[in-house]
């Protein structure tokens, strides 16, 4: 576990890194990618290093304070990733779509904006759920059946009446995770659609390569979200999955942007030979 936490940081922070010096990668869709590395960063680091305590001490203890503030950083991450997946998907549709219009739609400007709009109002919108939860009572149990303060873990050792905050959860879960799920899927039918129509093969294989990672980190990120709710009586089965997408996710989404984008290889090789050459320029 450790050794996939340390990979995990190193393998996101070099995509950071290959991005951020290649002037060839200045791109929307390149800044929306470090900024999902930067996500992936925050939350195994929000999740890994307690989980390692708790292994290495077969269980710890945890103030309820602690507790709920690692839930409210897991929340919060996750939900600025759902948002920032589903911007990346829109930037892919108005590249493969709108092509013409690309650069006047998707510019810096948008970059930014959306960046800063979504963490703003997902800060605002979890914290409302952070505060009600901070209001539960516990009188009975308190050791959480999880690797980390989970919503229904925590809930579960709740002796008030949890209606409101489940109430809460649903609410939230329809901006955030929800209507981006939808968005998503809309912009790929467009993209799949306007790509079919293209006479050339080779132009279709080239097109759909530019956002054949993002589908599947799409895919493995919404796959595993949605499989915690078909399994809801399955402690082990959510546990397995939790443990999925809060650490094998990150660990995978440099490797399957690095393996399968001839643009980050490339960049990266020309800064490798600058380094051998001791001609790199910080």
């Amino acid at each position: 576990m450790l050794l996939t936490y340390c990979v995990t940081v190193c393998g996101n922070l070099l995509i950071i890194l290959v991005v951020s010096y290649s002037r060839s990668l200045h791109s929307p869709m390149y800044f929306f990618l470090t900024q999902l590395s930067f996500l992936d960063i925050l939350l195994t680091t929000t999740i890994v290093p307690n989980m390692l305590r708790v292994v290495l001490y077969e269980g710890c203890s945890v103030t309820f304070i602690s507790c709920l503030a690692q839930f409210y950083c897991f929340l919060a991450i996750e939900s600025i990733e759902c948002l920032l997946l589903t911007v990346m998907s829109y930037d892919r549709y108005q590249a493969i779509c709108n092509p013409l219009h690309y650069r006047l739609v998707v510019n810096f400007t948008f970059c930014v904006k959306t960046i800063f709009l979504s963490w703003g109002f997902v800060v605002f919108v979890t914290l409302m759920m952070y505060l009600t939860m901070t209001h539960l009572l516990f009188c009975g149990p308190n050791v959480i059946d999880h690797f980390f303060c989970d919503f229904d873990p925590i809930l579960e050792l709740s002796c008030s009446d949890t209606f409101v905050v489940k109430m809460e959860s649903k609410l939230i879960a329809v901006p955030l995770v929800i209507c981006p799920f939808m968005v998503i899927i809309i912009s790929y039918i467009y993209i799949i659609a306007t790509i079919l129509k293209m006479p050339s093969v080779t132009g279709r294989q080239k097109t759909f390569s530019t956002c054949s990672s993002h589908l599947l980190v799409v895919s493995l990120y919404y796959g595993s979200l949605i499989s915690i709710y078909l399994f809801p009586n399955m402690i082990n089965a959510k546990k397995l999955l939790s443990l999925f997408y809060n650490v094998v996710t990150p660990l995978l989404n440099p490797i399957i942007y690095s393996l399968r984008n001839k643009d980050i290889n490339q960049a990266l090789e020309k800064i490798m030979k600058e380094m051998q050459k001791g001609t790199l320029l910080l």
